[in-house]
């Protein structure tokens, strides 16, 4: 049993370690790869489409409605990103009914890298929508003297998701793992299946939270051209 998959290594030279994080992660990465090539083949703009075609538009649709709902007011915007990163926290957490699995997630280095993924978006997407001088005044309010606390706050809220899903996804393999080992087949069973309805929990919070942050960081002053227009004003 180890405490986190970077300690099964599987080939070494010298600071250069081939471990079992890189490995389920880059085998999980060619999963989503060839299921995307999969499942976006003869795809059609007809009426009559295939029960795969709708499922798939379905699932689409309720990924947009969440990112919509998280604040974002073009959610088919941020669905490369978003989506991406929940399908590859869910994939992840699935495939631990697998034997001799260990999920990425159980990493600290993967955790920290999703969420410097997260951390380096928001301010793209912030300055995309705002503009360089809109974003970085974000960082001066109410007042200049909460500069440095507003970068403190942006950089702590999202190391935050590393470490949030780093110990709810290692604890939650270490005590099945405890339970495989000390008690009957039937509740491991349970509990694994827990375990996988943690995991898809855990990847709709990393991802709700991001898309807060960017909503955070892309909202901006109403456009006066959105307003209704108003008569001329009488002398």
């Amino acid at each position: 049993m180890h405490l986190s998959p970077d300690q099964v290594i599987f080939w070494q030279l010298g600071f250069f370690k081939l471990n079992a994080t890189i490995v389920t992660t880059w085998a999980l990465m060619l999963v989503l790869v060839a299921g995307a090539i999969l499942a976006t083949r003869g795809l059609s703009h007809r009426d009559h489409r295939s029960r795969w075609q709708d499922m798939l538009e379905i699932v689409v649709t309720m990924l947009v409605q969440q990112i919509g709902e998280a604040g974002l007011a073009r959610p088919e915007r941020y669905l490369g990103f978003l989506g991406t990163l929940f399908l590859f926290l869910a994939v992840a957490a699935l495939a631990t009914v697998l034997p001799f699995y260990e999920p990425p997630t159980g990493s600290l280095s993967t955790t920290t890298a999703l969420a410097l993924c997260v951390l380096l978006a928001v301010p793209l997407y912030g300055v995309s929508a705002q503009g360089w001088r809109g974003y970085l005044r974000t960082y001066l309010e109410p007042t200049v003297i909460m500069l440095p606390f507003n970068i403190i706050g942006e950089v702590s809220r999202t190391m935050a998701l590393a470490v949030r899903l780093f110990g709810n996804m290692m604890s939650g393999a270490m005590i099945i793992a405890i339970l495989l080992a000390i008690t009957p087949f039937l509740f491991p069973v349970v509990m694994t299946l827990l375990g996988l309805l943690t995991g898809l929990v855990q990847a709709y919070i990393f991802c709700i939270l991001a898309a807060v942050y960017i909503a955070a960081a892309t909202a901006s002053q109403i456009n006066t051209t959105d307003l209704p227009e108003t008569g001329e004003q009488h002398g």
